[in-house]
């Protein structure tokens, strides 16, 4: 078994997908999997907070390259909307701002979410890993200092009310990467003039990976354990499982990893995955429209 760890130890490239319950932070995540794995080559692609729980994405080993390309998938959660309540951190673990009486109809409420749906502007919330001047957001606001965060471009792809409970609803958001759902709570509630906070987020899809895919964190330190956490490894090339794909021939392979250039009958996309037949990631293409050819943006393969 020791053996087998070890091998795993030097070779392994993948993706862990982990479904991380409420109460640490996805740092301490990856430090448990850093642990369990012996591989010290891991990150994860979208920060959970303590509070939250959900699908969480760890890269081991050379994948964590793909970190700037996963990381910037849509997200999609579920959350928990406090009506009638503000905090000066959006959600449950602030102090409390304000509160106001809750007379909202259905009707009203999702009239309100439909004016967030689209491109829109954001102001991350003042405790957020934002960084002002070198300095952490987060930080600043502990020490009362004033905390000013230009806003930001989103997309939030559709706003959908699943649950209403007053003072409460759950609300299904599918938005782009960098979307702050406590913001999103918190400008709701200014929309619908009773404030609104955050009391809980799922998430529930990273990119193309959903609860389906996630491992419970606990189920997965057993499998550290006993040494069978390989079998939860998913191959690096399925993180990039929706963009279009290349299939290079043994010598194609060899060309890619050497940096030179392959043709392909037509453009498949400005961006594309090379594998091997046997699905293995070899690099990333770029599209040069001058010579009609994919060239390497990344190799992986060795």
């Amino acid at each position: 078994m020791d053996d087998r760890r070890n091998q795993l130890k030097d070779t392994v490239s993948g993706v862990l997908v982990v479904d991380k319950p409420i109460g640490i932070t996805s740092h301490d995540v990856v430090q448990i999997i850093r642990r369990g794995t012996r591989i010290k080559r891991a990150g994860h692609t979208g920060t959970l907070d303590p509070r939250a729980s959900g699908v969480l994405v760890i890269l081991l080993g050379p994948a964590v390259r793909l970190s700037e390309y996963v990381s910037a998938e849509d997200k999609r959660y579920q959350a928990v909307i406090q009506l009638g309540k503000k905090t000066d951190t959006y959600d449950e673990e602030g102090v409390i701002t304000g509160t106001s009486p809750v007379d909202i109809s259905t009707e009203q409420f999702e009239e309100a979410l439909k004016g967030f749906i689209g491109e829109i502007e954001q102001v991350p919330p003042p405790y957020s890993a934002v960084k002002v001047n070198g300095r952490k957001a987060y930080e600043m606001a502990r020490k009362g200092e004033e905390v000013e965060l230009e806003p930001r471009i989103i997309h939030v792809h559709d706003l959908e009310l699943l649950e209403w409970d007053p003072p409460q609803a759950l609300v299904d958001v599918h938005c782009s990467s960098g979307t702050y759902v406590r913001s999103l709570a918190n400008d709701l509630g200014e929309v619908l003039g009773c404030g609104a906070m955050l009391a809980g987020l799922r998430r529930t899809k990273s990119g193309k990976f959903t609860l389906k895919d996630a491992i419970p964190l606990r189920k997965l330190t057993e499998a550290f354990e006993d040494g069978t956490w390989y079998k939860y490894l998913i191959p690096a090339a399925d993180a990039l499982g929706e963009w279009p794909t290349i299939y290079l021939t043994p010598e194609e392979v060899d060309l890619v990893r050497h940096g030179h250039r392959i043709a392909r009958p037509e453009k498949i996309g400005d961006l594309a995955r090379a594998i091997t037949d046997q699905s293995e990631l070899v690099a990333l293409m770029q599209y040069d429209e001058e010579s009609g050819e994919y060239q390497p943006k990344k190799v992986f393969f060795s």
